[in-house]
């Protein structure tokens, strides 16, 4: 299908092709020297144009750090920040950056990302939540191609058809596992199996549209499309490409195995059933009786290392209709397999129903390097993540009710390098934070003050935008600062011990049985379980989305709870003696000594005069554990410049 033609005039900007952007020049010498790449250019051109000037570049204390946590997740150790602030050749800060993207933990920072927005969980949601084993392999897998630094096309054609590609290569099987992220619904003898099929369906298409089309294709599902050119057909035509793909795990055991584990598994779930069977009475099983269950729940043995994916199975194809009003009791027309007609000035082919490699067809499509949306949307998340806010805002809506692009030329210009670089990321990294525009200060230029009536919310970059870090960089942080850090990369999820209570609000307590290894909790949270009814609650209070939807941008709130959390919740005091025992270590018994290592690590600076001073007076009427705690509570910790 190609992309709609010049007299496509009246389509919206995001469905045309991209433009071809020449690069700002300036008459300035100043303005010239303060450009570093086009990027800048770009945005100077705006700034002038609203008569904004830009921000000095920050220290390189505030560099290090801004960096660190934008490429890894994690802070710079001390030692770190002193090798760059001393370096003095051309080169340096493009040394920085080489080592941090080059890191493993550069993977396990942008993976995050990419599983916010594929809604990421390793459970099915709805009263079961029933576990999907091996689930965790998907995560680690979306890691390790950051990490390897996979071009953005060939990512994509994995997620969406790599059982298609290679059905027997273990990798491209559990990449096509995207395709098993969404909720599901398992009811006990549900008699509505078209039903539940149909929410299936509706999962794998919904999640195109947010994660790589940037549309919310979705809102078609019921009726043409109320804002957008994507008519009802368009989207079960869409749905089609997945009518055949079904359920598949792979177990990686063998028979041998398999029947050894099936053994002792009926042999414990037949004990189960008979405690449940004989508890009578009103008031249900006995406190004993309920221990006794839940003892024998925790001898289940673990499954059986497995791959979650799924796998073209013509015999058991939907046949799609369209759908009045949505309603699988009320088909119309069957419908085969068709890409959206808003991307060309004629309609595409519908291929037949029985095609074969039907999702192979949709990916390809998807990775054209003339396809208007796809470069357009990953350059915008990837700008989004390193500035706060997307040049489109609306990251999973470019549609008309999305938000307008505040550097349309910079879009293009950005997409067309991303494609013509083969689709790089890390070079889109590179190109980024190498620019002057995010080498700024995060302060405004002595020109304005915050708010300034012509860019209110530092829409045009005059400055960097501070952020607070997320959930996870808080507690990698905190982790890493008190020595505790367990930097082991992938394998299966950790289960940290809950509040018994939260376990008894499951399904089964067997749900949530805690890693027995102790340094196993202390690893960085990504590789924590992501079970969508039971999130932990520091995560949740620091804005950890709740995977039941595309997450385009984490939300930055400000409450109580928060503090709560850093002051009196049991993460943060248990890591604030770690930290304080560290100190100990570190620095001895000298105070002075301790306050100045305990910013260092915390804020990746030594501490100013008035800090040390209260500092001192702190430690006079507190113990170092105390002051520990207070440094994960101030902004220099939870903030980044």
């Amino acid at each position: 299908t190609k992309a709609p033609t010049d007299e496509s005039t009246t389509q919206h900007w995001s469905l045309r092709p991209r433009t071809q952007p020449g690069v700002p020049q300036f008459d300035g010498s100043a303005d010239r020297n303060w450009c570093r790449n086009p990027i800048d250019a770009f945005i100077l051109s705006q700034l002038q144009k609203e008569g904004l000037g830009h921000s000095p570049e920050a220290d390189r204390v505030t560099l290090i750090r801004r960096l660190a946590f934008d490429l890894t997740g994690l802070p710079p150790a001390p030692e770190q920040v002193a090798a760059f602030v001393d370096d003095t050749s051309a080169d340096a800060y493009e040394k920085l950056v080489d080592r941090l993207l080059e890191s493993p933990a550069y993977g396990e920072r942008w993976g995050q990302h990419w599983l916010d927005v594929v809604r990421f969980a390793e459970t099915e949601g709805f009263e079961y939540d029933r576990y999907r084993p091996g689930a965790w392999r998907f995560r680690d897998y979306v890691i390790d191609s950051f990490n390897n630094d996979k071009p953005y096309d060939q990512f994509v054609v994995e997620q969406l058809a790599g059982d298609e590609l290679e059905p027997s290569t273990p990798d491209l099987l559990v990449a096509a596992g995207f395709q098993r992220l969404g909720a599901v619904r398992r009811n006990a003898g549900n008699p509505e199996l078209a039903f539940s099929r149909h929410e299936v369906l509706t999962e794998m298409t919904d999640i195109v549209g947010a994660a790589f089309l940037g549309l919310t294709v979705g809102c078609a599902r019921c009726h043409d499309h109320m804002f957008d050119e994507i008519p009802q057909a368009d989207y079960y035509h869409l749905q089609a490409f997945f009518a055949a793909a079904q359920e598949h795990d792979l177990v990686l055991a063998s028979a041998e195995e398999q029947a050894a584990w099936k053994e002792v598994t009926e042999k414990i779930q037949a004990e189960i059933k008979r405690l449940k069977e004989s508890a009578g009475g009103a008031n249900g099983p006995s406190d004993t009786t309920k221990e006794q269950i839940r003892a024998l729940e925790g001898t289940l043995p673990a499954p059986l290392p497995s791959i979650s994916s799924v796998r073209h199975v013509e015999e058991q194809r939907t046949p799609i209709h369209i759908l009045n009003r949505g309603d699988t009791d009320k088909k119309e027309r069957q419908v085969g397999p068709r890409v959206l007609t808003a991307f060309g000035p004629s309609p595409p082919p519908e291929f037949p129903a029985e095609t074969a490699a039907p999702r192979t067809r949709l990916a390809r499509w998807l990775v054209d390097p003339e396809h208007p949306l796809t470069a357009r949307v990953m350059v915008n998340r990837i700008w989004q993540r390193h500035f706060g806010r997307g040049i489109v805002r609306t990251a999973n809506d470019f549609g008309l009710n999305g938000a307008e692009p505040t550097h349309p030329e910079l879009l293009d210009w950005l997409a067309n390098a991303f494609v013509t670089g083969g689709w790089r990321i890390k070079a889109l990294h590179r190109l980024i934070v190498q620019s002057a525009t995010y080498r700024q200060a995060s302060l405004p230029n002595s020109e304005f003050r915050i708010p300034h009536s012509k860019d209110p919310e530092n829409s045009l970059l005059a400055y960097f935008p501070r952020r607070r870090l997320t959930a996870e960089e808080i507690r990698d942080a905190m982790l890493a600062v008190s020595g505790r850090l367990n930097d082991r990369r992938g394998g299966p999820s950790v289960v940290v011990p809950v509040a018994p209570d939260l376990v008894n609000l499951l399904y089964a307590p067997s749900q949530w049985i805690v890693t027995p290894a102790r340094e196993e909790h202390d690893r960085r949270s990504i590789y924590l379980i992501a079970k969508r009814n039971l999130r932990l609650a520091f995560m949740e209070s620091f804005d950890q989305p709740d995977a039941q939807t595309s997450c385009a941008l984490r939300e930055s709130s400000t409450h109580a709870l928060q503090s709560m959390e850093l002051l009196n919740g049991s993460l943060s005091n248990d890591l604030a003696e770690a930290f304080a025992q560290r100190l100990v270590r570190d620095a001895g018994s000298d105070a002075a000594q301790q306050i100045d290592r305990a910013y260092r690590l915390a804020a990746g600076r030594a501490p100013a005069a008035v800090e040390q001073r209260l500092a001192l007076e702190f430690l006079q009427r507190n113990s170092l554990k105390e002051f520990a705690l207070a440094l994960f509570n101030v902004n220099s910790f939870l903030y980044v410049n």
